[in-house]
């Protein structure tokens, strides 16, 4: 080989070497700060959800129905054995994972997915198992919450897993697409948010124990497809991030009892553009506390409480599937003062949002090959 043609060659390399390195890490800059976005892993199956385990390790879920590890270098695990069956159809599958808040001591996590019911029919389930000591098996699987009833459609099964103070569990579900009107009734799981005990079993605060006709482990009614949740730092409260149709995508404060109007009142059309129920305000039927029109399509959610980002502390962060994007939402008590839309550039459908141990902000990506994304400051 001459020197001409060897030069051309390690130019050449070079240039490959850019592209790759430019396709992993990205400078975009923001309202309040310039941001590095790079890549830690890739080559996930439409990855839902992501959960640190305390060595710094990531738990991720796979819509197909896998569960792997991901270590700090970005390697991927082998599944994790006696992962529950999933109904892997329409938006089913694999969705949330969550760790117990006592993890160190017990090592129980937590799933949520859709779970195959017989005849075609599929429903949002909850099971809570035992990680072994080398992460490579689940142990003692239960399944805990079960939602009522079961339907053949393949979308709107939410789903999102977060614990309260009390050790509790929020489950976020959606209303099935085709069955939207049992939104508004109370004697099944469809559009609810739920909230049971750990081990299962309605928690002793909600509000419909002890009523005929009703679902005892019922939280809040009227909701579409939740696919963001969070408890606020500073209130314990959960604030959730719910689909619209065309328009009207919503952030919530869930309180207990209440009702969220859908499919009665709401901020968006049909997706045919026909109007959906009886306008954008009734009387006994709960205000969003901000929403989006058009849809951006939100799904995970976090408040950042961290140190890397200060003036992004205590704000909310949202990731966007049909936008493409992350919402950055200033807060006053319980008002969205501002919002910041960044990484537009990426063109990536986002569909979680975490902080990390180090204070990092980590992302997935819902693709066919789907990355960990993890946001940190350039200086």
């Amino acid at each position: 080989m001459t020197r001409a043609s060897t030069a051309l060659a390690f130019t050449l390399l070079l240039g490959v070497a850019s592209a790759a390195s430019a396709q992993d890490t990205q400078r975009v800059r923001t309202d309040k700060v310039e941001v590095i976005v790079e890549t830690v892993a890739r080559g996930l199956e439409n990855p839902w959800s992501l959960a640190f385990l305390p060595d710094g390790r990531m738990l991720v879920t796979e819509r197909p129905g896998r569960l792997r590890i991901v270590a700090a270098d970005g390697k991927l695990s082998d599944p994790v054995n006696n992962v529950p069956p999933v109904a892997a159809r329409g938006q089913g599958g694999l969705l949330d994972v969550a760790l117990d808040p006592n993890f160190k001591q017990n090592r129980l996590i937590y799933l949520s997915f859709a779970e195959e019911r017989g005849e075609g029919r599929a429903g949002t389930s909850v099971a809570r198992a035992r990680l072994n000591d080398d992460g490579a098996a689940l142990e003692n699987v239960q399944v805990i919450f079960r939602q009522e009833p079961a339907h053949t459609g393949g979308n709107h099964f939410g789903s999102r897993l977060v614990f309260d103070r009390d050790g509790n569990l929020f489950i976020t579900l959606g209303e099935r697409f085709d069955l939207r009107e049992q939104a508004q009734n109370p004697a099944n799981h469809l559009g609810k948010i739920i909230h049971i005990k750990p081990e299962g079993g309605a928690a002793a605060n909600n509000p419909f124990l002890n009523i005929q006709g009703t679902r005892p482990e019922i939280w809040s009614i009227g909701h579409r497809n939740v696919q963001g949740a969070a408890l606020n730092p500073a209130t314990g409260e959960l604030w959730t991030a719910e689909h619209g149709a065309r328009g009207g995508d919503e952030i919530n404060i869930p309180r207990k009892g209440r009702n969220y109007g859908w499919p009665v009142i709401t901020y968006g059309v049909d997706y045919s553009g026909v109007k959906i129920g009886k306008g954008t305000k009734r009387a006994g039927m709960e205000q969003p506390i901000y929403y989006w029109d058009p849809s951006i399509a939100p799904s995970g959610m976090m408040f950042y409480t961290a140190d890397k980002f200060p003036g992004w502390r205590g704000n909310i962060l949202v990731g966007a599937l049909a936008g493409k994007l992350v919402s950055r939402l200033e807060i006053d008590g319980d008002k969205v003062t501002g919002e910041e839309r960044m990484l537009q550039n990426l063109g990536e459908r986002i569909r979680d949002v975490r902080q990390g141990p180090d204070g990092l902000v980590y992302l997935l990506t819902d693709s066919s090959q789907g990355r960990i994304l993890r946001m940190k400051p350039a200086t």
